[in-house]
């Protein structure tokens, strides 16, 4: 059985094997806000330091060989908060995603968005679309950022289509499956998430990806989202592979 040895924690001897790598990590980056109230910053200060954690999260799964990384960075309720947090949200995203263009074409990252970006800024829709264009041929990671998304809308967006082609005669009732219901959701192109990990000790889903995470392995951590290091993704992957994964069966 082939196994790389984690330059993190020599130390502990730990392992991680390369044949029960999860394909597809999804992950709710819980607790910007939380930090910057503990360290007596605002808001936004927290966020930027997540992004900056995100950076390193792309890394280590590019190093674990990690094929797809799903992130939840603004949800369909995250409108509600204070408009002026919002907005320098929108800018942060923009300016993070300009930021990293060079590293993304580098490591041949491909960016991927989910969600529906037609509620956001256009100058934030445009650094989408020109950046998902310019790493589209990329194929070492898939990024994959969910943005003014939820569950519960990307399953009604996907209902519409359904019914639409139906109303075309493109669709059969009889012909509805649950490959049929994929084929419509905004992750059509991916596998379902093996591993889905959420910072900041919150145990709920929070209309993440409800669908799609029906099989995943849960890992649930105190640790706030800017302090979430290497280490602490390589425990995640590490409990992941204790696990025996039964889909239902026994």
């Amino acid at each position: 059985m082939q196994i790389i040895k984690s330059e993190i924690k020599k130390q502990q001897q730990d392992f991680v094997d390369s044949k029960k790598i999860p394909n597809h990590i999804a992950i709710i980056m819980d607790g910007n806000r939380r930090w910057a109230r503990k360290n007596g910053l605002p808001s936004i200060a927290g966020h930027t330091k997540g992004a900056h954690t995100l950076t390193e999260i792309v890394k280590s799964s590019i190093k674990f060989k990690i094929k797809i990384l799903t992130v939840f960075a603004f949800s369909t309720e995250n409108w509600n908060r204070d408009e002026d947090e919002v907005k320098k949200l929108m800018n942060l995203y923009e300016v993070f995603l300009n930021d990293q263009l060079t590293f993304m074409l580098k490591e041949k990252i491909r960016l991927n968005v989910i969600g529906d970006l037609s509620k956001c800024p256009n100058s934030l829709q445009n650094c989408f679309s020109s950046i998902i264009e310019k790493t589209k041929n990329n194929a070492v990671l898939d990024l994959v950022i969910a943005i003014n998304y939820g569950s519960k809308d990307e399953m009604r967006r996907a209902m519409i289509k359904i019914l639409d082609d139906y109303d075309n005669k493109k669709v059969s009732k009889e012909g509805i499956s649950e490959k049929l219901i994929n084929s419509y959701l905004d992750t059509k192109s991916f596998s379902d998430p093996d591993l889905f990990i959420r910072t900041s000790g919150e145990q709920r889903l929070s209309n993440f990806l409800l669908w799609q995470l029906s099989y995943a392995e849960i890992y649930i951590t105190d640790i706030l989202w800017p302090d979430f290091s290497e280490k602490d993704f390589l425990n995640a992957i590490l409990e992941y592979q204790k696990r025996k994964r039964r889909f239902g069966g026994s």
